[in-house]
């Protein structure tokens, strides 16, 4: 097997094992020194700072490519929406049903997620649904816990971070990630708990923590569970060639 090698050009890439993983170059005005990380969804990012050339940090590339392949390995095989994926909804298992000869669009019954209309509609179907679903839940429980603490917020808008489960603006305005539909009940608790805590204190001071915990009493465990499965979260619904 010929030996993982650097191929530069418009469009940088690695070529490992016979697979090509594109490299993304990104310009950070935060970075103080040249940063490599393997994104579970879009491969291989080399963070540049203002000053170091396009030529430096491709040699850095070149000196970390054991590194590099050793965290591609790791990456969990992606797991797209597909018939007969399994998709872990609040933590419980959910196969995707293609179900042509059937009205509607997309809905749950027994342990399925039973999607109608022809094969080709079937990615987008699930990841609209999954994103409708995930805001409900997440809608349900903001609403729970800023009551609770007698305030309110401005809205709730949901993204894909890489790294982020959850934030909240200086405006009121939470922000999460759709994924935490993959999470038990009780890990998502935690995630809304914790950016609705923020409407009253944005920071991690000792009164924060102890908002979060009077709002939800199973924070290390939930921290615990993210902390060991959160990674894991992020192959669901990505294409392979996504990493390409």
């Amino acid at each position: 097997m010929p030996a993982p090698r650097l191929v530069g050009g418009p469009r940088p890439h690695l070529l490992v094992a016979g697979r090509t993983h594109l490299l993304e170059i990104r310009r950070s005005a935060r970075s103080a020194r040249l940063r490599l990380r393997i994104d579970p969804k879009r491969g291989i990012v080399l963070n540049l700072p203002p000053r170091v050339s396009l030529k430096a940090g491709l040699a850095f590339v070149e000196r970390e490519l054991d590194w590099i392949v050793a965290h591609l390995d790791r990456l969990p095989a992606p797991v797209p929406f597909r018939d007969g994926a399994v998709l872990p909804l609040l933590g419980v298992p959910h196969r995707i049903t293609h179900a042509p000869d059937r009205r509607g669009f997309v809905w749950r019954e027994a342990g399925e997620i039973l999607v109608a209309g022809g094969a080709e509609h079937l990615p987008r179907r699930v990841r609209d649904w999954t994103r409708k679903v995930a805001k409900e839940e997440i809608s349900h429980r903001a609403e729970k816990y800023a009551a609770r603490i007698g305030t309110s917020y401005s809205g709730i808008t949901l993204r894909d971070p890489a790294s982020r489960w959850g934030s909240c603006s200086s405006t009121g305005r939470l922000n999460f990630s759709w994924r935490l539909l993959l999470m038990p009940e009780e890990v998502m608790d935690y995630i809304v708990a914790h950016e609705v805590a923020h409407l009253r204190h944005m920071d991690h001071s000792a009164a924060f923590w102890a908002l979060v915990d009077e709002m939800h009493p199973g924070v290390p465990a939930a921290r615990k569970w993210l902390r060991i499965n959160g990674a894991d979260l992020h192959k669901y619904g990505v294409e392979p060639e996504d990493r390409l």
